[in-house]
């Protein structure tokens, strides 16, 4: 009796947490969710690929000749133009996201966005002159952030809860892998004569877009969007065949489901699902405001001089050969692909906000001390100092993506609810890439013309997002997505926590109605 109570009293917001807990078989040991790790590459996590191949790729393609030959050494507006349309199309596209997101699944959404970059992708390899290419560029624009959002969305809501973090992690560290790809690709084409020095790197970014087109119909349906749409009973199939390999009877997957459902039928009782909800209550205001500064901090913390712009930074510390140039970028990217993996392997271990307070203040005395060496070698012409910009261009790269990079994603997942978890994205999106749009415009006119003085800006920025994170940043680490979902609300995360163990409790005392509710098959069985 006396454990009967205790097990009573327990914290039911923690029941799905603890089972995973003990789960001790890993991953790759579970045939049907190694399945959907590995296809979450080249369709969920392979989305940012396509992101680092257009970032370096526009980075390496200032030093290739026949580009810059072919559009007339662009410059200042005409340079920052031709990158920032870029995050131009994608801001027009962001408020019809979640309508595609959250109406139609989040595979469809993956798939509509892929076709629309692969069509961006050709007509920039086709561009005839300056205009054809920013259309072009638009276009590509337009389809990326409804991959982004869409994926990383299906990572949290169909990744195991003892990996999710970590998936999250390494779908930004993919960027990577497209950008690595990028900067080789222009290493090679640098010095060909003709037009396809800068036309083989274009037509070369449709291939993480056709992987997704082929092999995201091979993933489930995230199971939060099947029971969102009352499809409980495909739902529990899914989540019976990958996160039990295929027992039905499994307590761990019982808890998921009526922790999933009872979640959602709470977040339906207090809210229409519209844009309003973003506005509604002071815990929606405060995710809001996290998620639009997430948006800013991601682009105004200096890494959009290295992504766009590095040939204008090397530039400005005496590197002009265009070989040099590339091998730099080729090299920091792969260093970036080295630290980013381990840290999303490593970092989703930690309390979120411990990790981005450690992020914001190493960029700050990082780029503090990149600022003072640019400053030194353009006063003295010092070549020491030149050599520690390079330094610092180098550790830049870990400190970023110790948050920014690894943690970004999954922290975003964490902070929103499940019916406004896309809407949530997309406001950081939104941000995002106003933010990138301004910096990939502003940037090279602000080089040119304010020189080192110029950094003195981001600086500024970073010691601002040193407080926000300190007095403002939650901490998600450790729970499930269903018990952070009422972050803020205290009141309706106690009646989720009470719905939760009733049902899970009637479940382990047999009750046939509740059965049939945690299995929506079991009615049809028998």
């Amino acid at each position: 009796m006396a454990d009967v109570k205790k097990k009573e009293q327990e914290d039911a917001g923690l029941i799905v947490s603890r089972l995973a807990a003990q789960d001790t078989v890993p991953w790759y040991r579970k045939p049907n969710l190694r399945y959907i790790y590995l296809m979450f590459f080249p369709t969920c996590i392979g989305v940012e690929m396509t992101s680092g191949f257009d970032s370096s790729m526009m980075n390496g393609l200032q030093a290739v000749a026949s580009w810059q030959e072919f559009y007339n050494h662009p410059k200042t507006a005409l340079l920052g133009l031709m990158s920032a349309i870029y995050s131009a199309g994608a801001i027009v596209s962001l408020p019809f996201v979640p309508l595609i997101t959250d109406g139609l699944g989040r595979r469809w959404a993956i798939f509509i966005g892929s076709v629309i970059m692969v069509v961006g992708a050709i007509i920039q390899t086709l561009a005839k002159n300056f205009a054809m290419f920013v259309i072009a560029r638009f276009i590509l624009g337009l389809g990326i952030p409804m991959c982004i959002i869409a994926a990383s969305s299906l990572i949290g809501e169909l990744g195991h809860p003892k990996e999710r973090a970590i998936l999250g992690s390494l779908f930004n560290s993919c960027y990577f892998i497209g950008a690595i790809v990028a900067a080789g690709v222009t290493l090679g084409t640098f010095s060909m004569p003709n037009d396809w020095g800068w036309r083989i790197p274009s037509v070369l970014q449709v291939v993480p877009s056709i992987m997704q087109i082929c092999f995201v119909f091979f993933l489930p349906e995230s199971p939060r969007w099947l029971i969102s749409k009352g499809r409980g009973e495909e739902a529990f199939e899914v989540l019976v065949k990958y996160h039990a390999e295929g027992d039905r009877e499994s307590e761990f997957v019982k808890a998921e489901y009526v922790q999933i459902e009872t979640t959602l039928e709470l977040e339906k009782e207090t809210a229409k699902v519209g844009w309003t909800d973003l506005l509604k209550t002071p815990g929606m205001r405060r995710r809001l405001l996290i998620g639009s500064f997430l948006g800013l901090a991601t682009q105004w913390s200096g890494n959009g001089l290295l992504s766009y712009f590095l040939a204008k930074v090397l530039d400005n510390v005496g590197i002009t050969s265009y070989r040099t140039k590339n091998i730099i970028n080729l090299g920091n990217t792969c260093w970036g692909l080295v630290n980013a993996t381990i840290l999303a392997l490593t970092v989703s271990r930690f309390p979120r906000r411990r990790m981005y307070l450690a992020c914001t203040i190493s960029l700050l005395l990082v780029f503090t001390g990149w600022t003072i060496a640019q400053a030194r070698y353009i006063i003295d012409g010092s070549q020491s100092a030149s050599h520690a910009v390079l330094v610092f261009l180098f550790l830049y790269s870990p400190c970023y993506n110790m948050a920014f990079n690894a943690l970004t994603y999954t922290f975003l997942v964490e902070l929103f609810p499940f019916h406004v978890r896309a809407k949530g994205i997309s406001i950081f999106q939104w941000f995002s890439r106003m933010a990138g749009f301004f910096n990939q415009f502003v940037n090279p006119i602000g080089i040119d013309n304010a020189g080192w003085k110029y950094y003195i800006s981001y600086c500024v920025f970073l010691a601002f997002e040193v407080a926000f994170v300190f007095f403002l940043f939650p901490e998600t680490h450790g729970r499930s997505l269903e018990e952070l979902a009422f972050l803020y609300e205290n009141d309706e995360s106690q009646e989720q926590k009470k719905r939760v163990q009733e049902e899970v409790r009637h479940e382990d005392n047999g009750s046939s109605d509740v059965k049939s509710t945690t299995n929506p098959t079991a009615e049809k069985t028998a």
